[in-house]
């Protein structure tokens, strides 16, 4: 059966956003996830042995901790081995997570914008890949103005926490603004072929005219986004928690233990893929926002048709 084009160049209202948002993912989920699965072969490789490192150092360190308080026990604990892998694996996190959250973002970007060239036609991995790669260089210079902007908001959450309440909603309330601002200009950046800062003051203009609408998406998406995070998690987190209860009650020593290791690792890494691909999902988000405010700005979309309508009368 054909697959029906949701057209993005509408002028939607906040309801119309979220109805679409979750037609946009119903319709494509299968489809992106191949091409999330593809492109992230080696940063899942990678999360493996941060994993390994991780579950490897923290196992170690509890498991050192107990012995240390044994009577009769004169070991010294290798303490410092286990904060060594501990510290491996937080760098290497670090920078898997850094290439990875770029690539991803960009990823989830290119192809909205694909879909949206396109009409809804399948596309093709190497489509997503070529417009991601033709703008690398905005791509780099972009994270690298995250930078400081992310550290002139750690400084605001810092003062809002000294004030009861008000504080608490207007941190939240420039948290979700700063990641529709961020999203909305990313994509401004890749549609429109800007440069970094004029891509940034693309989307300032978007989002400020419509401030209430960007908060509001996507702190309501972000919620339900989380939600489903949590019931993905939810099988997996039980199926973890029952095997934890059985390692316990069994005193299984598992620094030991193969299997626990396996566990664990495996556990740790689901979860940091997972949470790379929520962050896919997010940036769909901001990519209807991009396009329902952009058409409600420069009226693009109604424009064209209204020339094809002179066009097909005359």
């Amino acid at each position: 059966m054909e697959k029906k084009y949701f057209e993005l160049r509408i002028n939607r209202d906040f309801g119309e956003i979220l109805s679409v948002y979750f037609d946009f993912l119903k319709q494509n989920i299968k489809r992106f996830t191949n091409i999330f699965l593809n492109y992230n072969g080696i940063f899942i490789v990678g999360l493996l042995v941060t994993s390994y490192l991780m579950v490897s150092g923290f196992v170690g360190l509890i498991a050192a901790e107990s012995n240390s308080y044994l009577p009769g026990d004169n070991t010294v604990p290798a303490f410092d081995n286990y904060l060594l892998y501990i510290g491996a694996g937080a760098i290497l996190f670090f920078f898997i997570f850094l290439i990875a959250a770029g690539l991803n973002f960009s990823i989830s970007s290119a192809y909205m914008i694909q879909y949206e060239i396109k009409k809804g036609e399948p596309i093709d991995k190497k489509e997503v890949w070529n417009l991601v790669k033709s703008k690398g260089g905005s791509i780099i210079g972009f994270i690298l103005l995250l930078i400081p902007i992310y550290l002139v908001f750690m400084v605001a959450v810092v003062i809002f926490a000294f004030i009861p309440l008000l504080g608490f909603i207007a941190q939240y309330i420039i948290q979700f603004f700063l990641a529709a601002l961020i999203g909305v200009s990313f994509y401004s950046m890749l549609s429109e072929n800007k440069g970094v800062v004029d891509a940034f003051q693309e989307g300032w203009n978007l989002v400020k005219k419509s401030f209430w609408k960007s908060v509001g998406v996507n702190f309501i998406l972000g919620i339900l986004n989380g939600l489903l995070f949590f019931i993905i998690l939810l099988i997996p987190g039980v199926i973890v928690g029952i095997y934890t209860f059985h390692v316990v009650d069994s005193n299984i020593d598992v620094t030991e233990s193969v299997v626990s290791m396996i566990v664990y690792t495996l556990a740790l890494c689901f979860l940091l893929v997972l949470s790379a691909y929520a962050q896919c999902l997010s940036q769909f988000v901001n990519g209807i926002l991009f396009y329902a405010l952009h058409e409600k700005e420069y009226n693009v979309n109604t424009r064209s048709k209204i020339e094809e309508i002179g066009k097909t009368s005359s």
